[in-house]
């Protein structure tokens, strides 16, 4: 049985505001989380994503209120991150309303929490979200392979990003958000490369986050491995409608829901 492609929005939230930039840097404002929520389950998406992009870099924990606020208007599963550092922290956002959490920061300082997390409440409500640049030699070329980053996206930190992503799914991660730094709020299209390489090394669903501007963007990322494809500012800003997205994926035989 062919498992359908899932079409997700993601909310980028700061300071109870939905938030875009370009490689997590620029940021403007793009509308209430809540009333975006309530459109995008209009229209039609599978599944949102609510990620605090201040909350590790800034220290604090995710805004609970709004979790709850969208929780209470939207009735698809609702994936929520940025700084989730506990199971008590998972704990509070499942009771607050979303249905899957997301973890990067605190997982990579401390791996053990995938497991504590998925050993508590199942992997099916663990996602590793993982923030992802092009490794870079010190005059700015391209290295070869990829590494994670932390806080948003601002911090590089020496860790090959397939060898992580494999890992987190051995420690317990029940899905990967797979983000390309480089190609965030781009609009030129999925790391391809990324996707493939991480494919390679997991059977967990990945979902491929990134640099999606045009409808036929999204088949080729889901031709590279991606079980779903998420975006962000295209949505926000009505570049892109959810059906523009699921009509380009069926033109191009993949199923959708």
């Amino acid at each position: 049985m062919t498992v359908a492609t899932r079409v997700i929005a993601c909310l980028d939230v700061d300071a109870g505001r939905v938030v875009k930039g370009v490689h997590f840097a620029n940021l403007r404002d793009a509308g209430d989380p809540v009333e975006l929520a309530r459109s995008y389950d209009a229209q039609g998406i599978d599944e949102l994503t609510f990620l605090d992009v201040t909350a590790s870099s800034g220290d604090r924990s995710t805004t609970y209120d709004v979790v709850r606020r969208t929780a209470e208007q939207v009735f698809i599963p609702l994936t929520v991150g940025g700084g989730v550092r506990s199971v008590a922290d998972v704990d509070r956002l499942l009771r607050e309303g979303a249905d899957k959490v997301g973890v990067n920061t605190a997982a990579l300082t401390r791996p053990e929490l995938i497991a504590e997390i998925a050993d508590r409440f199942g992997s099916q409500v663990l996602v590793l979200s993982a923030d992802v640049r092009r490794r870079r030699n010190p005059d700015g070329s391209l290295a070869g392979g990829f590494v994670m980053t932390t806080h948003g996206g601002r911090v590089p930190v020496d860790q090959d990003a397939v060898a992580w992503c494999a890992r987190a799914a051995e420690l317990g991660a029940g899905e990967i958000l797979l983000n390309s730094m480089d190609a965030d709020g781009t609009k030129d299209g999925f790391d391809l490369e990324l996707i493939k390489a991480v494919r390679a090394e997991v059977s967990i669903p990945v979902i491929a986050s990134g640099g999606a501007g045009k409808p036929e963007h999204f088949a080729p990322a889901v031709r590279a491995g991606a079980d779903a494809v998420l975006a962000a500012s295209v949505f926000h800003f009505g570049a892109l409608t959810v059906a523009d997205v699921k009509a380009a994926l069926r033109a191009d035989r993949i199923e959708v829901r």
